[in-house]
């Protein structure tokens, strides 16, 4: 990566992080537009994917992850279990405890979601060329261990479900 002296070198996390964020926001505003009008909202689309990545989740935690008030994601909660999305559950190492755990129709959902976004950004990546293609599948174990780095901030860390 050329640095603002004009030399070629290593990057420091400080720049790349400056870098990345513009870079980000841009694939944000790219991967929202994939999305089929009138499906899941991207927080339901989230809170789902988190129940089925991490297990059954308190409210508390979806809350604290999703960024949202308890009651809010209480809400949204009980639209996607009227959805057939989720289901409550008793916690069984505490039954005051509820936990919310995702269905076959939730992970069918998410299924579908995901083909349909791969669909249309097929299409996108069609129109780049076979370097940039090469570069961007060489950076995805990088993605995947940005990704997957353990945040201090992670609600999911700090709870046990």
């Amino acid at each position: 990566m050329e640095s603002s002296s004009g030399a070629v070198g290593t990057v420091t996390a400080t720049e790349l992080a400056a870098a990345l964020t513009v870079d980000l926001e841009r694939i944000m505003g790219l991967y929202r537009s994939l999305t089929e009008p009138g499906g899941l909202s991207l927080t339901a689309a989230a809170t789902l994917a988190a129940i089925e990545r991490f297990g059954p989740q308190r409210l508390t935690a979806l809350a604290a992850r999703e960024g949202v008030t308890q009651p809010a994601m209480t809400q949204l909660i009980s639209r996607l279990e009227d959805a057939g999305q989720v289901r409550r559950e008793s916690d069984p190492d505490d039954g005051r405890v509820v936990l919310v755990t995702i269905t076959d129709a939730g992970r069918a959902t998410l299924a579908h979601r995901r083909d349909s976004r791969a669909t249309r950004l097929a299409v996108i990546l069609a129109q780049l060329s076979p370097d940039h293609l090469a570069a961007l599948d060489a950076a995805r174990p990088a993605l995947d261990a940005l990704a997957s780095v353990p945040r201090d901030d992670d609600p999911a860390r700090s709870t046990s479900h």
